[in-house]
């Protein structure tokens, strides 16, 4: 087991789409040991294989004392119940601004082995779930937020000590249209 250095935001890979993992072998075993050591040694609730420059779908997440990962993820979301409150990430360090998601989800995918697992999370559970996938879509949260949240997001992040402002960031719209997701989900 490894740490590994974090990707920061302005990284293009933060911003690329992660490939399914297709083999299931020692490689990945590693990955996810490096995820999880990483996570844990920066006190993160979840890390994705893109914030390790990694451009696979798995994510590691240590969730009240639920620890765990989670390879080629799909979610389903059992009802319409959101949840608002402060989102962080650790490829965005020190930035925290309420951000809408889903109060409940079903993830469904496979471990490091290829056997197949489901999580059920709520409340926390369900921010991190929802924010790792996102990773493992190009998406940051920052993405999520309506306008003023954003422009807030980047004053912060220009402020900060990590930022490099010879690397101007890209952020993006909501990928997933109006409604909730237009507002940040």
């Amino acid at each position: 087991m490894t740490v590994q250095p974090i990707r920061l935001f302005g990284d293009p890979v933060l911003r690329t789409a992660a490939d399914p993992v297709v083999d299931f072998d020692k490689e990945l075993r590693g990955l996810v040991r490096d995820l999880t050591e990483t996570m844990r040694d920066e006190g993160g609730a979840g890390l994705a294989a893109p914030q390790l420059g990694v451009g696979l779908r798995v994510f590691a997440f240590d969730v009240d004392d639920v620890v765990g990962h989670i390879v080629n993820p799909v979610l389903a979301f059992p009802d319409d119940e959101e949840q608002d409150g402060p989102e962080g990430c650790l490829s965005i360090p020190g930035i925290y601004i309420d951000t809408k998601r889903r109060q409940n989800v079903v993830a469904t995918g496979f471990n490091e082995h290829g056997d197949p697992v489901r999580l059920v999370g709520t409340g926390l559970m369900a921010r991190c779930v929802q924010h790792e996938t996102d990773h493992l879509d190009g998406v940051l949260f920052l993405d999520r937020l309506d306008s003023a949240g954003r422009k807030e997001a980047m004053k912060q992040i220009r402020a900060a000590e990590w930022y490099d402002a010879g690397k101007p960031p890209v952020v993006k719209d909501s990928p997933h249209g109006r409604g909730i997701f237009g507002r940040g989900l």
